[in-house]
């Protein structure tokens, strides 16, 4: 059972929390493409529902939003040093089944790694997430082979239809905020897409071994390194630490914490100059192997959601499906090789 609302109402409603509760969603950024005069879907505050885009794919996910890409942890002096505040808003944020089951895996690496990392839980423990639907397959989509295309995990379900809009709500929190407004009752049900154009096939018998494989070779050749898809994705968490210091006092400044990519050169440079992984085949293979080989030996599902932004943003045209489905071949030629 769900509750059909007017879209005026809900509009109004969003501007009246504001700021103590800020709402995010994929929206367009007009003229911040990758190119001139083109614009770039992402994340961004919203103060109205017209402002989402539902029939179009974000360039990026919403882990900029829980993660940002420069987040400042600490301040310092000479002689001490003061944690940085977060944010005092709570953050509603609309997204898609993928990007929904994304919030799992960094639960996984944030919240049940061994640790839990302060930064991120304060924004996780206030955080709401609203899923909207994918009646439609979206180019270089393939979540129905990673079983991310449905999700019921979330704290509402979202779909604007003209005037109204239209809500499944579990939160107790998302209830009370719309229980002034006038509704009505009616039966509300998740859109998720049922089938993708592009679909892999992962073997269930990879091993290290398949380090060995010639298929590593194309990607030194191809991939020049530019980390984009790291960017992109979802479900990386992979960051490095800076620390600026002030121009008028050297001796002040702060800690920052700051995306980084396994791609990149220099990501895996240690003192003394030596690099892991040096050639980019071998990165490519260590992405590859960590989101459809590691992670699941350890959590028991993939870490990769299927959204493709990997290959939306790639220059080089280089296919992470592509990749996947490479790697049973991979496995019987290492395996007839011993």
């Amino acid at each position: 059972m769900g509750i059909k609302l007017r879209k005026e109402d809900v509009d109004n409603l969003i501007r009246s929390i504001s700021p103590k509760v800020k709402v995010f969603a994929p929206k367009v950024f007009e003229g911040k493409g990758r190119f001139s005069e083109t614009d770039m879907i992402r994340y961004g505050e919203i103060k109205d529902l017209s402002e989402i885009v539902f029939d179009k794919k974000s360039d990026f996910s919403s882990k900029e939003i829980i993660t940002p890409i420069t987040q400042t942890l600490f301040f310092f002096t000479e002689d001490e040093f003061k944690e940085a505040k977060g944010e005092d808003f709570t953050p509603v944020i609309i997204l898609r089944s993928c990007d929904m089951h994304a919030i799992k895996r960094f639960d996984d690496i944030y919240l049940r790694n061994g640790f839990e990392d302060i930064y991120y839980k304060r924004v996780r423990e206030k955080a709401k997430f609203i899923v909207i639907g994918c009646p439609n397959s979206f180019e270089n989509c393939f979540c129905v082979s990673m079983g991310t295309n449905e999700t019921d995990s979330y704290d509402a379900y979202l779909k604007v239809d003209e005037d109204f809009v239209y809500l499944d709500v579990k939160d107790k929190d998302i209830e009370e905020a719309v229980s002034s407004l006038q509704k009505m009752d009616c039966e509300v049900m998740p859109e998720f897409v049922k089938e993708n154009t592009i679909k892999v096939d992962i073997p269930e018998n990879i091993d290290t071994r398949i380090f060995k494989s010639t298929m590593w070779n194309e990607y030194t050749e191809r991939c020049i390194a530019c980390g984009r898809c790291n960017f992109v994705c979802p479900t990386c968490t992979c960051y490095t630490m800076q620390d600026i210091f002030y121009k008028d006092n050297k001796n002040a400044g702060e800690r920052r914490r700051v995306w980084a990519s396994c791609q990149v050169q220099g990501y895996t440079t240690m003192a003394g100059g030596h690099e892991f992984r040096k050639p980019n085949g071998d990165k490519m293979r260590f992405k590859v192997m960590h989101k459809v080989y590691d992670y699941k030996k350890r959590w028991g599902y993939h870490m990769c959601t299927g959204c493709g932004r990997c290959d939306d943003i790639c220059p080089q045209y280089i296919s992470m499906p592509g990749a996947v489905n490479k790697l049973r071949k991979a496995m019987d030629e290492v395996t007839s090789n011993e």
